[in-house]
């Protein structure tokens, strides 16, 4: 039998029980829309993520106290329950003297209740000098302004906040500029509201963040002399890795250390961030895209259920087709496309209904949560649904298949 005529013998098939083919391609078109779908929204979440932390700037150098991992990224040592005091405000001096860097800006960070009125919110502050709001490109604020020099220098009781934790503490129609707040019991008032969200170095949620002076957050509120954070920006005229050498020699002389080994600092750029949030968003996207393949293997179990049963419901025509000369490489064949063609249609359609559904997604992020959410629609996972339908098609029709062909054509003619 020629594969053409196997094909339409196959087809004529499929359509005689349309009904039972549809139904048994439904498990292939949830798996396959399940594989497109997450590892759509998987693409798109990496790439908007690592969107907003280019945003910050490709120029700053960050500094966080412990050893450094071999080399590699390794989050700093507060968010691992570590507490290192190695980063003080002689190193932020001496750091600032040095012609290859532009800003020095010291950071600590906790954790408080946020109050105005009944609203209570409990999220992460962060004290910093008025230099925070240029390295981390949020100078310009959607009302008000960021806090300045004089308010670091008074310990002024001033905050800047993000526009999410705005709209939750204030409403969406109440001007937050000069309103009292109060962090952990201390008041503050609010003198000017971020102008974006997102998310920024090590993750800070930006559209919820609370930045006041480091003076008093370390004075009042957490009761520290050392940072958790220094975030440098290099000058222009350097190369990144020529400041960061110039970084870790400063540190080592003020640090009196004189083996790099031995270091208690890590300093890593915006490339190194970007690498590590690749990566794991990578790996996440591979293990949900491997969760919903589980459904295609459901789906592809269904298919040689019903193909055992269309074999035995045919073992008549099974047995007619070899009387009169079919080979059992041709009842192979037959069954075999027939199994292709279920999985091969499911696929397609599976792919259609996961675009439809990233679209929808995307459509509703963007318009209604005002989120600057990018569409990503990876060809490898059409690519991967495509040959993995294919795969099942021949994976799980193959038994039935060979079933079919084994019949003996006298006893198939009998079969009642």
């Amino acid at each position: 039998m020629l594969i053409r005529d196997a094909f339409k013998t196959a087809l004529r098939s499929l359509m005689h029980g349309m009904m039972r083919s549809v139904l048994t391609m439904l498990g292939v078109v949830i798996g396959i829309a399940s594989v497109i779908i997450l590892m759509s929204i998987g693409q798109s979440a990496q790439d908007l993520i690592l969107n907003q932390v280019q945003s910050i700037g490709s120029d700053l150098i960050i500094i966080t106290p412990g050893a450094p991992a071999n080399g590699k990224f390794s989050p700093p040592a507060s968010a691992q329950g570590i507490i290192v005091t190695s980063l003080k405000q002689n190193d932020v001096d001496a750091l600032q003297r040095e012609p290859a860097i532009l800003y020095a800006v010291p950071e600590v960070r906790g954790q408080a209740d946020v109050v105005y009125g009944n609203n209570i919110v409990t999220e992460g502050y962060t004290g910093s000098t008025q230099d925070f709001f240029l390295v981390s490109n949020l100078a310009a604020t959607a009302k008000g302004q960021p806090f300045a020099k004089s308010d670091v220098d008074s310990g002024n009781h001033v905050v800047v906040i993000g526009p999410d934790l705005a709209t939750t503490l204030f409403g969406a129609n109440v001007d937050p500029i000069n309103k009292t707040i109060r962090v952990k019991n201390i008041s503050f008032r609010v003198v000017g509201v971020l102008g974006k969200s997102g998310m920024g170095a090590f993750g800070v949620d930006i559209g919820n963040l609370v930045v006041m002076p480091i003076t008093v957050a370390q004075t009042q509120l957490l009761g520290t002399n050392f940072f958790n954070v220094i975030v440098t920006q290099a000058n222009a005229s350097y190369t990144i890795d020529f400041v960061k050498s110039r970084i870790a020699f400063t540190l080592e002389q003020n640090h009196g250390i004189h083996d790099s080994n031995k270091d208690d600092f890590n300093i890593e750029t915006q490339a190194d961030i970007l690498s590590l949030l690749g990566n794991i968003t990578s790996i996440l996207t591979l293990f949900l895209a491997a969760i919903a393949s589980i459904s295609l293997i459901v789906g592809g179990i269904g298919i040689m259920n019903i193909m055992l049963v269309s074999v035995t419901e045919r073992t008549r025509e099974i047995g007619l087709r070899k009387a009169v000369g079919a080979t059992d490489s041709d009842i192979l064949k037959q069954f075999l496309i027939e199994s292709i063609l279920l999985t091969s249609a499911g696929g397609v359609i599976g792919i259609a209904l996961g675009a439809a559904v990233v679209g929808i997604v995307y459509e509703a992020l963007t318009t209604f949560a005002s989120i600057g959410w990018v569409f990503a629609f990876p060809i490898s996972s059409v690519a991967l649904s495509l040959a993995v339908s294919g795969v099942a098609g021949i994976a799980f029709g193959i038994y039935p298949a060979r079933q079919a062909s084994k019949k003996n054509p006298i006893d198939a003619l009998r079969y009642e």
